[in-house]
């Protein structure tokens, strides 16, 4: 937008330290860097910052500012400042530690302040870090609340932790409040840490005040399409009250294919030997298993999941980790798999077991990946559908089984094969499942359709020929007008 693009300003951008978070404001601060002259900030501990600068190309504009973290003080293991190689057991002190972030934060700001004669446009806090409203209002600036999830997963996560509905009946079913009365949640569809919730344990206290105060933002930014999501966007915008901005879907750049510049990791294969591997398979015929970058199922499920991918005959990439309650980042041990597995899944060339980390983004848009068995996590939903690819959903943690509701509900491109790390399920159920999802008619073939669909709602979205502008693009000129428009009250 012309008078965004030709007036300076400073925008101070701080996302939770997790990589789903991480990511999607690093695309978010591409889109601005690229649309105006603004001074962009992302700010966070060392370690992250460590990591954005591998993810930051040299020609970037985007500064990096390290905010002090000492993560033996606040009940981490040294080292640790990522929800990414952290066990689940102490998220928790994850996100109460990123409080001591406040004092450095201020500090920032004020110093940007003094030097620039001026405070910053605005602060753009992750949703989790409602604290930063306190932070830009008293140095005389506006907070915008950035939610990396779409608007119907973030709507039921932050109203089932305002108010946590299910303590308030008996029932397995329960209504949440923001959506429509005749609507139900399960508490299946819970992890199970919100389902002991009582607002007197860990995670309440941190969770119940902290979504209270980024309600009290300027506005929130949603990683999501107006055209995709009519439903949620409608009853987001009810709640919250204020505006909510659609700037998705906030992927990497094509350009990024395949470098490490796109997330800042090596892959656990070579790109090359995934996609020769990948080129000899038949168009649709390959299923995609990955559950982001730091989930993981049970050994018993991974057992089980191994013996229905073989019993469907069908080819498969599996991102694969070492299960629940092990070391994520640890070897992986062949004890895990049935015996004599990875040998007659490699002799028959059926199967790519990838450790760690694999190129997602390239195995999706790639004709030969037909459905992608995924843990839902917002960013997989949007590149999974960016590429019309339908989606087998098993959510883990997060608001993920509540994008799978919406998923198989509203849109009608996903399946469900079960819910978090706790339930059994058998290598029949899989087998089922994947033939449903890869079934060339009937549901398979429908959910394709949709996808598809969906897909190219979300390239109209993006696109813009000369005055012709997708609904993002002008939501993201809106957005910056705003900022712009803080700057002269």
């Amino acid at each position: 937008m012309a008078e965004a693009a030709k007036k300076k300003g400073h925008i101070v951008m701080v996302p939770f330290m997790a990589q789903g978070h991480i990511i999607p404001f690093l695309a978010l601060a591409r889109q601005i860097e690229q649309r105006t002259n603004f001074t962009i900030t992302i700010a966070n501990t060392p370690l992250n910052i460590q990591y954005l600068r591998s993810a930051i190309s040299s020609s970037s504009r985007i500064r990096l500012a390290e905010l002090p973290f000492n993560a033996a003080q606040q009940g981490l293991p040294p080292n640790i400042e990522n929800a990414e190689k952290l066990p689940l057991t102490l998220l928790a002190n994850l996100l109460h530690s990123s409080l001591s972030l406040e004092a450095p934060l201020r500090s920032l700001v004020s110093q940007i302040t003094q030097e620039e004669g001026q405070p910053p446009l605005c602060t753009i806090s992750d949703v989790l870090f409602g604290w930063i409203n306190h932070v830009a209002k008293s140095l005389g600036t506006r907070n915008l609340t950035f939610t990396t999830c779409g608007a119907y997963g973030t709507l039921a996560y932050v109203s089932i932790w305002s108010n946590l509905p299910h303590r308030k009946t008996d029932s397995d079913e329960f209504w949440v409040s923001g959506f429509p009365q005749n609507y139900r949640f399960h508490r299946t569809q819970l992890h199970r840490y919100i389902r002991a919730a009582d607002g007197t344990d860990e995670w309440s206290r941190f969770f119940i005040p902290g979504l209270a105060l980024s309600m009290e933002s300027d506005g929130w930014i949603c990683n999501t399409v107006e055209e995709i999501e009519p439903l949620g966007l409608q009853l987001l915008r009810k709640y919250v009250g204020v505006p909510v901005w659609c700037v998705g879907p906030l992927l990497p750049p094509d350009a990024l294919k395949g470098s490490k510049h796109r997330v800042g990791k090596e892959p656990g294969i070579a790109l090359e030997a995934c996609m020769e591997w990948l080129d000899l398979k038949d168009e649709n015929s390959v299923v995609f298993i990955c559950f982001g970058s730091q989930n993981t199922i049970s050994a018993s499920q991974m057992m089980a999941l191994a013996e229905g991918l073989e019993e469907s005959g069908r080819s498969f990439i599996w991102v694969i980790r070492p299960p629940f309650g092990y070391d994520i980042n640890g070897e992986f041990r062949a004890e895990w798999l049935p015996k004599g597995f990875e040998e007659r899944m490699r002799d028959s060339k059926r199967c790519l077991l990838v450790h760690k980390w694999g190129p997602q983004l390239e195995i999706l848009s790639h004709r030969s990946t037909g459905a992608f068995l995924s843990h839902c996590g917002w960013n997989s939903v949007l590149e999974s559908l960016s590429y019309g690819m339908p989606m087998i959903g098993w959510p883990l943690a997060g608001e993920q089984a509540y994008n799978v509701k919406m998923l198989v509900e509203e849109m009608g491109v996903a399946v469900e094969l079960t819910r978090s790390v706790e339930s059994v399920i058998s290598g029949e159920q899989v087998r089922k499942v994947i033939e449903i999802a890869m079934d060339q008619e009937g549901k398979g073939k429908e959910m394709k359709q949709k996808a598809n669909e969906i897909a190219a709602r979300m390239r109209e979205a993006i696109a813009e020929n000369g005055q012709e502008k997708g609904s993002s693009v002008r939501e993201m000129d809106d957005l910056l007008r705003n900022i712009l428009l803080s700057k002269a009250l």
